[in-house]
C-alpha cells in the first residue's frame, strides 16, 4: 500500500463515524424540498404530502420550495449545487430526471450525479379535452386530430414536463400531429383548458381529476395499462386502440451529490414508512396516485432505465429545448 492510499484509507476510516453521527442527528434545522414547477401540479400536490409527514417524524419543518423554470432545469441546478447535508433536497420526476438530459443539450450540471433517495409514487395520465371539443373517446380524438394534422393544442406544465413527454408519446403511438402549448405550471395550463383556450392535456390525477368531476373537464382515457380503482368508470388508452400503451409519470426526493449514504438511508427509512401508511396510501389513491417506496439503490436503476427509455423517444421524436 503507497502512502498516498494509506493516507487516503486512514481519512474514509476516520471521517466514517462522523458521517454516521451527523445522518443521526439530522435534521438539525428546517428542510428545503424544492419542487422545480409551480405550486398546484402533481409534482407539488405530492411533494407537499411528503413533506407534512416527514415534518411530523422528524420534528424538523420540510418546507416546499417552488422553483420553476426552463422545464424544472433551475430549480434542479440549485439543488444540485446546494450543500450535500440533506438539508436541502428536490422531488423530482419523470421529466426532471430522466427526459431532460435528452431534451436540454446544453445542460451545465450532470443530472445522473443526483442521489437517488426513494421513489414516492407512480401517477397515471389522465388524457382530459375541454368540454367544447367534440371528441368523446380516444378513437374520436386520433380521428380527429388526423383530419386536421398540426390543428388541435395541447398544454403542459412546461417544456419537458410529464405532460409534455406523455403527449409526445402519445402522438407517436396514434401517428398524429398536435401542437404542444407549454406553460409556467400546471395550474395555468389547467385553467385554460377549462377555458377552452386549449384542447386537451395529459396530466396526472392530482390536477385532473377534480375538474373532472366537477363536469368542468371530460377525461377520455388514463394511460395505465389497467383501470384505476379510484376512477374505474374512466378507460384505459390501452383498451380503446392504441394496445400496450402504458406511459406513467413517477415522482421520487432525489439529492445533491455527495450526500452520505448513512442520512440517505436513514430519510429512505422514513419515506418507506410513510409509503406504506393505509391513510397515506389511500390519500394517493384518491388522487390517481399509487404509493411505490423502493431503495435507493433501486430507484436509482430504476431511473437510468426510464432516461435510457424516454430519451430514445425524445431522439425519435426530434425534440430539442435547449
Amino acid at each position: 500500500m503507497t502512502s498516498i492510499t494509506r493516507r487516503t484509507a486512514i481519512a474514509a476510516a476516520t471521517l466514517a463515524p462522523l458521517t454516521v453521527a451527523r445522518a443521526q442527528t439530522w435534521p438539525d434545522r428546517p428542510v428545503r424540498l424544492v419542487v422545480p414547477f409551480t405550486p398546484g401540479g402533481s409534482t407539488d400536490i405530492l411533494a407537499r404530502a411528503m413533506a407534512q409527514r416527514l415534518s411530523e417524524i422528524f420534528g424538523q419543518p420540510f418546507i416546499v420550495d417552488n422553483r420553476p423554470g426552463a422545464g424544472g432545469t433551475l430549480g434542479s441546478e440549485q439543488v444540485f449545487r446546494a450543500a450535500p447535508d440533506g438539508h436541502t433536497l428536490m422531488m423530482g420526476h419523470i421529466g426532471t430526471l430522466a427526459a431532460n438530459p435528452a431534451l436540454y443539450r446544453n445542460l451545465t450540471f450532470d443530472i445522473a450525479g443526483f442521489v437517488p433517495v426513494a421513489l414516492v409514487a407512480n401517477v397515471a395520465n389522465f388524457l382530459v379535452v375541454t368540454n367544447r371539443l367534440e371528441a368523446t373517446d380516444v378513437p374520436s380524438l386520433v380521428a380527429l386530430a388526423k383530419r386536421q394534422p398540426g390543428v388541435l393544442t395541447y398544454g403542459s406544465g412546461g417544456n419537458g414536463s410529464a405532460a409534455h413527454i406523455s403527449m409526445v408519446a402519445f402522438m407517436e403511438a396514434t401517428g398524429t400531429d398536435m401542437t404542444h402549448v407549454p406553460y409556467r405550471g400546471t395550474g395555468p395550463m389547467m385553467t385554460d383548458l377549462i377555458s377552452g383556450t386549449i384542447q386537451l392535456t395529459m396530466t396526472g390525477g392530482p390536477p385532473a381529476l377534480p375538474p373532472v368531476r366537477a363536469g368542468q373537464l371530460r377525461a377520455l382515457g388514463i394511460s395505465s395499462l389497467q383501470r384505476l380503482p379510484s376512477a374505474n368508470d374512466i378507460p384505459t388508452i390501452a383498451e380503446q386502440g392504441v394496445p400496450g400503451f402504458d406511459v406513467l409519470q413517477w415522482y421520487g426526493i432525489v439529492a445533491p451529490p455527495g450526500t452520505p449514504a448513512p442520512l440517505v438511508a436513514r430519510l429512505n427509512e422514513a419515506c418507506t414508512r410513510i409509503l406504506g401508511e393505509a391513510p397515506f396510501r389511500a390519500r394517493l389513491e384518491t388522487e390517481g396516485a399509487v404509493a411505490h417506496p423502493m431503495a435507493p439503490a433501486e430507484f436509482g436503476a430504476y431511473i437510468a432505465a426510464e432516461r435510457e427509455r424516454w430519451g430514445a423517444l425524445i431522439r425519435r421524436a426530434n425534440v430539442t429545448l435547449g
